[in-house]
């Protein structure tokens, strides 16, 4: 029996595991390959698949999976945690693109709904490859990695609204007011809906089916919550998307989020492939080719419109300069939620064929241009910072950011420690130098908290050590050591740089989160780099050795030989560490135990002297606890009574030998 669709299918899987292999290979996102899959695959180029709608079903449930998972992932409270980044820089960045691509679409003769859609459409980011770029270089916790998160949700939450505004911006209803009021109505309803059941019935709901144990039960349980959520949303006239959303916020309130969100991963990823393997299906190479000019003139303007937006929105943010210029060139792609916008507008006649398919083409090429501004984007962010314009603007954001200019006067610092980065590590330095009555300078780029910390009066300095001026500010050239507490990979090496060009002598301590930049930053200059991988590991294994008992100088040696060869001792595969013969001791078979004497013991008014425990079963008694009281290494003539506790110290097996009387 020949089955079309499974036939289609083969070709699409074969085809996307051969160009992701390569992709892979490239460093590409896998998001590309899927596109460029669809492209070859699709009806424009070799037309390998005949069953193009098929394939489309199948991208509406990826849709509806990637909006189920994504609101799977959306922690309302965490969102609390990071509100000020989420809205105010979603709001200016969605909102200022938006009117911009409306005034431009407006003068180039589209009317006002096709424009106001059109900059909808060019507002959105790619969440899914932005933050696959910053997850491969460790760089989620930098402070640009930070504003970049945040936006990204903003404009995965927004999506929702726009879809159902699309339906009013293509005409269906005369009564504009009056879907307006129904829209808000229906918002309302949805978000009395997501807070009652997400609080009062899905937890009980999922306690029981949790209950059961069985996992099948789980997963067909959490699929069919998310489509029937999104039945009953399509029913009442709003999207199956939007229902696979809501009903992915409702689970994630519960503590069986981290579970579904598991069972589900693998689903999501196979028909969001279908999904964008569609849209590369969708895309006219012919007409790429025969407009290529005016594609790549808009191309530009979309990239340099999303710039300055991401640009500005991260500036009223009051982050560093650099934090401003890398969420620009990061935010500069248009997103895979504009297709399915796009999809919704196209069938809603919005837009025209020939508008959509430049859409298709700007957005495609925009996405495959973001791993290489990625890659270069520092170097362009140097190139930036280095600009006469930008040392103006610089000097005007710092002269505005306190309100008391008597707290920035100028001071001289010398033979001191410059502390870079106010973090948990940064204060915690800070501490330390206060209780040794060391002199210190802090750098810090958060204006809110410079602000804070100089009307305590401490001295700590507004910039970015990646500036040269900056640290020559900070008294550079006359201090003695620098520690660099920063949680951004790239950022710390330029400091390193730095710091060691402006003083040959300084001595440099680095706090790095992963041991693979020890080596660079060590070549950079730094005297001294402090991994928390290894450190947490040296900790963790410090307390394994002293449960063994190792002598405790012996653990001080084989702690310091690590750190002093760099972690190269935990870094090998070396069976036994290669510098530092194994540990050993003869009395990793010992334990101390604590034993209660309870009533009817034979041990109960005796003394020691009597018991002869060394003797008698070859263990020591070391302490014994009698109500509150401690006896430290009691007499011979000290006399066991009913609830004393009694530490002994002897070999495992001649523990185990003694507890049979306290059976």
């Amino acid at each position: 029996m020949h089955i079309p669709l499974l036939a289609d299918l083969v070709v699409i899987l074969t085809l996307s595991v051969a160009v992701i292999w390569i992709f892979d290979r490239i460093k590409f996102p896998a998001i590309l390959g899927f596109l460029i899959t669809g492209i070859i695959c699709g009806p424009y180029l070799l037309s390998l698949v005949k069953n193009v709608h098929d394939v489309e079903l199948l991208a509406e449930i990826g849709v509806v999976l990637l909006l189920f998972t994504i609101g799977l992932e959306f922690s309302l409270k965490e969102l609390l945690k990071i509100k000020k980044y989420v809205f105010l820089g979603g709001i200016i960045q969605i909102s200022l693109t938006i009117i911009i691509v409306y005034l431009i679409s407006i003068y180039t003769g589209f009317n006002n709904s096709e424009s106001i859609f059109i900059g909808f459409l060019i507002s959105l980011s790619s969440t899914a490859i932005v933050l696959k770029l910053l997850q491969s270089t460790q760089e989620m916790d930098t402070p640009h990695g930070k504003v970049i998160l945040a936006i990204l949700i903003f404009q995965d939450i927004i999506v929702v609204p726009m879809m159902l505004i699309v339906p009013i911006l293509s005409g269906d209803s005369t009564n504009l007011l009056g879907e307006i009021s129904i829209l808000l109505i229906k918002g309302v309803l949805i978000i009395a809906a997501v807070y009652v059941t997400s609080h009062y019935i899905m937890p009980k709901i999922l306690f029981e089916i949790t209950k059961t144990k069985n996992k099948e039960l789980f997963l067909l349980s959490i699929i069919v919550i998310c489509f029937l959520i999104g039945w009953g949303t399509s029913t009442i006239g709003l999207s199956l998307s939007l229902g696979a959303f809501i009903a992915g916020i409702i689970i994630s309130e519960s503590e069986y989020s981290h579970q579904a969100i598991g069972n589900m991963i693998p689903f999501k990823v196979i028909f969001e492939s279908f999904f964008f393997v569609s849209i590369g299906m969708l895309l006219d190479v012919y007409f790429l080719l025969n407009n290529w000019f005016a594609i790549m003139i808009i191309t530009t303007i979309v990239f340099t419109i999303k710039f300055l937006t991401g640009w500005i929105s991260a500036f009223t943010l009051k982050v560093a300069s650099r934090t401003m210029a890398l969420t620009g060139l990061m935010l500069a792609q248009v997103g895979e939620f504009s297709f399915i916008l796009s999809k919704i507008g196209l069938s809603s006649e919005l837009i025209s064929g020939d508008t959509y398919q430049y859409f298709l083409s700007v957005s495609i090429i925009t996405m495959a241009l973001t791993p290489f501004v990625y890659k270069y984007g520092h170097k362009i962010t140097y190139k930036i910072l280095d600009t006469n314009f930008h040392k103006k603007f610089d000097s005007f954001i710092k002269s505005k950011s306190f309100t008391d200019p008597s707290l920035t006067e100028k001071k001289t610092y010398k033979n001191h420690i410059i502390v870079i980065g106010y973090g948990l590590n940064g204060r915690n330095v800070i501490k330390a130098a206060n209780y040794a009555l060391l002199p210190y300078v802090i750098i810090e780029t958060n204006p809110v908290v410079v602000k804070e910390e100089l009307k305590n009066h401490r001295p700590i300095i507004f910039g970015d050590a990646y500036n040269e001026d900056v640290l020559i500010s900070a008294g550079v050239k006359n201090a003695k050591v620098a520690v660099v507490a920063i949680s951004d990979p790239l950022g710390t090496r330029r400091v390193v740089a730095n710091l060691r060009t402006l003083n040959e002598n300084l001595f440099i301590i680095v706090r790095t989160k992963y041991v693979q930049e020890i080596p660079a930053l060590r070549n950079l200059g730094a005297n001294d780099v402090v991994s928390e991988e290894f450190e947490t590991s040296i900790e963790i294994f410090s307390h394994v050795l002293h449960r063994y008992m190792i002598p405790f100088n012996d653990i001080e040696q084989y702690i310091n030989v690590i750190r002093s060869d760099g972690y190269e001792v935990l870094r090998g595969f070396s069976e036994y560490g290669g510098k530092l013969a194994v540990l050993n001791s003869e009395l990793t078979n010992v334990d101390v135990t604590p034993l209660k004497v309870k009533q009817g013991n034979i041990l109960i008014g005796k003394s020691l002297a009597e018991l002869d425990l060394r003797n008698s079963y070859s263990i020591t008694l070391l302490a014994v606890k009698r109500g509150t009281q401690i006896i430290n290494n009691p007499s011979s003539n000290t006399v066991l009574e009913e609830s004393d506790i009694i530490y002994v110290f002897g070999e495992s097996d001649k523990i185990i030998r003694f507890r049979q009387i306290f059976i």
